[in-house]
């Protein structure tokens, strides 16, 4: 509670004295909107549901393209994981474009797919897949072998052995993996959406940015920013905190 009342005091002063020094030194709201500038410019985008309009539309591409990552990377890292030969040969290419970032694949994106839903959907499967395959994979290759042999020594085998022993043991990895996915897909969502033809908070940051409207470009990095952190902090990392105690792996 403490910590919480210490953050509180110390990020209303910093607004306030971001205020004061903005008012003092009359420095126009084009160059450097001040917190009550960048708080209208909010108020209006929510009021006409602006917006609300460019949430919803990032969200449903973020939810369709973490969704298709998650179960390609998950395949993929099993995969990986269990042949040898494809890890060697298919496999090392994967930390090599995960290296890459996903932005990086747009131009692609829109030779192959065109400037529409179907490339950022795709820049934001890119940036999750490869994350949760890595994770995936490492989990797997990271199950103690005591595991699968004591479980051999109650008849466990093949599909059984690993439904019932080895992905369990991987979960860990697996949720890990899917909260890296979120965090590499929701920046590639971003990137991607600067160059977007329709509804997105990325779309509606480089509409105002061309119309020199910089507390609301302001405001839009901070609900990108605010939504990457409620999201790890409320969703992911309790969710992984859990299994964590679950598996044994923290102090309960």
């Amino acid at each position: 509670m403490q910590q919480v009342v210490k953050r509180f005091i110390f990020y209303a002063a910093a607004l306030g004295i971001w205020e004061a020094i903005v008012k003092l030194l009359n420095i126009k709201a084009v160059v450097f909107p001040a917190p009550s500038d960048i708080f209208q410019a909010l108020w209006n985008g929510f009021a006409d549901l602006t917006l609300v309009y460019d949430l919803l539309a990032s969200f449903q591409r973020l939810a369709i393209g973490l969704v298709i990552a998650l179960i390609l990377g998950t395949v993929l890292g099993v995969v990986f994981a269990k042949s040898k030969v494809i890890d060697d040969t298919i496999g090392s290419l994967i930390l090599p474009l995960q290296s890459v970032p996903s932005i990086v694949w747009l131009p692609l994106a829109i030779i192959w797919f065109g400037l529409n839903e179907k490339a950022i959907i795709f820049i934001v499967v890119l940036g999750g897949t490869l994350v949760m395959t890595l994770n995936m994979r490492t989990g797997i290759k990271s199950v103690p072998p005591i595991y699968t042999n004591a479980a051999r020594t109650m008849d466990y085998s093949g599909f059984s052995l690993f439904t019932h022993v080895i992905f369990p043991a991987a979960i860990p990895h697996a949720v890990t993996g899917a909260r890296l996915a979120w965090a590499f897909g929701w920046r590639g969502l971003m990137g991607s959406e600067l160059l977007s033809t329709g509804p997105g908070l990325g779309y509606t940051l480089k509409f105002a940015s061309d119309f020199g409207d910089m507390a609301l470009v302001m405001g839009i990095i901070f609900i990108i920013a605010l939504i990457g952190i409620l999201v790890d902090l409320v969703f992911f990392s309790r969710i992984e905190k859990k299994v964590m105690k679950k598996w044994g792996l923290l102090e309960q």
